[in-house]
């Protein structure tokens, strides 16, 4: 059992929905924190069934029960109607309900009603390295960070089946698929830009579909938990910052299998590429679970000079390198921001041996970085 970071203390005084991709672990974390709760699970289909067809059941099981009562729905967006009910018992009898799902974007597109501002909305990432003890990064690397792909030695196969099930058939049934050809070409195209700058110009003549339509695309993925698109940042004078988004799978393990990286090692190509993937995945959990207001971007200039991350307007800018040693040609980006940024605490991660500072750059073993993470250090 990983001792998850996400508590869901605000449940004492508000509902919320929990969103998070499939298999991130929200069942779990409920049954766990929650062990009193009254619960209905929408996968159970004798559950679901009797629920779709008199949604008005869950009023009249619950209407009755005193005011400490929590309520669970999981998987709500597989029925709708039942947030009518739901909103009703909020209101009336002061329930309170954790709405769990995969998704919030089928209950918008049907026009669902998402209880006019009276449920908090929270994510569940994928595991964090603050949450598993005895961390193994090679095996997240490697295996990503879902519970039951991080636990094994080698999670080809269930990566294998996760993706058959989820990404090809409810991804492509979320697409609205008016043309399922040309998203599932989509699918295969944008495996490529994990990591990467999103031209929707070039995907979409790859695509055979217009450049509107991959964007619309890219955002089915985004809303629907698959993937995370970041935004260029903008605020240097000196250099011009590119204002094309990069898009990042939301577990570097689906990123692997779909780019069929397998058995990374460290110092090839490709372990650097998923290297940089998972330290962007954990800054991504840290900030949603921290609730800041302040935003992940990237810094790349029409120059060449780049960042990974800058937090906020400037205020961090941290650089990625699966390397053994940081050198000064490593931190040239950082040292270029910097010029504009002169307050800025500049970062670079990778496989050195122990912290330093060189030239204003402070480089961090990657264990280090992500203890120091989640401690509050850094960001």
């Amino acid at each position: 059992m990983f001792n998850r970071i996400l508590k869901l203390e605000e449940i004492t005084e508000d509902s919320l929905f929990l969103w998070g991709a499939r298999q991130t672990g929200k069942s779990t974390l409920l049954e766990k924190l929650f062990p009193n709760a009254v619960y209905y699970d929408l996968l159970k289909s004798n559950e679901f069934e009797r629920l779709q067809r008199n949604p008005s059941l869950l009023r009249e099981e619950l209407e009755n029960k005193d005011d400490s009562t929590i309520v669970i729905i999981d998987e709500i967006q597989k029925i709708p109607q039942l947030l009518d009910e739901v909103h009703w018992l909020i209101m009336h009898k002061n329930l309170k309900f954790i709405l769990c799902g995969s998704s919030a974007r089928k209950l918008m597109r049907v026009g669902a009603n998402l209880l006019g501002g009276r449920a908090l909305r929270t994510q569940l990432y994928p595991l964090v390295s603050a949450e598993i003890p005895d961390f193994n990064l090679d095996r997240a690397v490697n295996n990503g960070m879902l519970p039951r792909h991080y636990t094994i030695n080698n999670a080809n196969r269930r990566l294998q089946a996760y993706i058959g099930e989820y990404l090809n058939e409810e991804i492509r049934a979320e697409a609205i698929t008016r043309n399922l050809q040309s998203f599932t070409r989509f699918m295969e195209i944008a495996v490529q830009s994990d990591g990467e700058m999103v031209v929707y110009k070039n995907i979409a003549q790859d695509c055979g579909v217009t450049s509107p339509t991959v964007k619309e695309y890219f955002n089915i993925l985004q809303q629907t938990l698959i993937g995370y698109l970041i935004d260029g940042f903008t605020g240097t004078k000196k250099r011009q910052g590119i204002t094309a988004p990069k898009f990042y799978y939301f577990d570097v393990g689906i990123a692997n299998y779909l780019m069929k990286r397998k058995d990374l090692i460290q110092g090839t190509n490709d372990y650097g590429h998923a290297f940089e993937h998972f330290v962007i995945q954990e800054i991504i959990a840290y900030l949603g679970y921290t609730n800041t207001d302040e935003k992940l971007t990237y810094w790349r200039t029409t120059s060449g000079y780049e960042i990974d991350c800058i937090i906020g307007n400037g205020r961090v800018a941290i650089e990625i390198k699966s390397c053994e040693e940081i050198k000064s040609r490593h931190t040239k980006g950082l040292k270029a921001f910097a010029e504009d940024y002169p307050n800025a605490k500049l970062i670079a991660v990778s496989h050195d041996c122990r912290f330093r500072t060189m030239n204003g750059v402070d480089i961090y073993p990657v264990l280090d970085f992500l203890k120091e993470l989640w401690t509050g250090k850094i960001i």
